[in-house]
């Protein structure tokens, strides 16, 4: 959240920069002196339109009705297939048992200090 406040603030502030630039353009452009008055153009007339001519519309040939269509023909029946026999599959293994009960660790005593004499 705290990246777009900070492209918030600065979109913002590039703003209010290209703004200044648009305030002193248009100071600039009320000091100018007044500027003469604009020639009149004459006018032309454009030429009417040509019309369209209205091209006859095409007969549709009518559709004919559901009840005019022959029947369906029947679909003969599909052929029985030969029997396959079926695959035994072997017994799954047994999985282990994992032990919960942890064996001790035999504590080492360390070596005999050897004797002075």
């Amino acid at each position: 959240m705290a990246s777009f406040n900070c492209f918030v603030l600065a979109f913002v502030m590039a703003l209010s920069f290209a703004n200044i630039d648009v305030v002193v353009a248009a100071r600039h452009l009320l000091q100018l002196p007044q500027l003469p008055p604009m020639p009149t153009l004459p006018t032309t007339t454009l030429p009417p339109l040509p019309t369209i001519p209205n091209l006859p519309w095409p007969s549709i040939p009518a559709l004919p009705r559901a009840g005019a269509l022959p029947p369906l023909p029947t679909m003969p029946g599909l052929p029985t297939l030969a029997s396959v026999p079926r695959a035994t599959l072997p017994p799954l293994p047994s999985m282990p048992t994992i032990p919960t009960a942890i064996p001790s660790i035999p504590f080492l005593s360390p070596p005999p200090s050897p004797s002075t004499p």
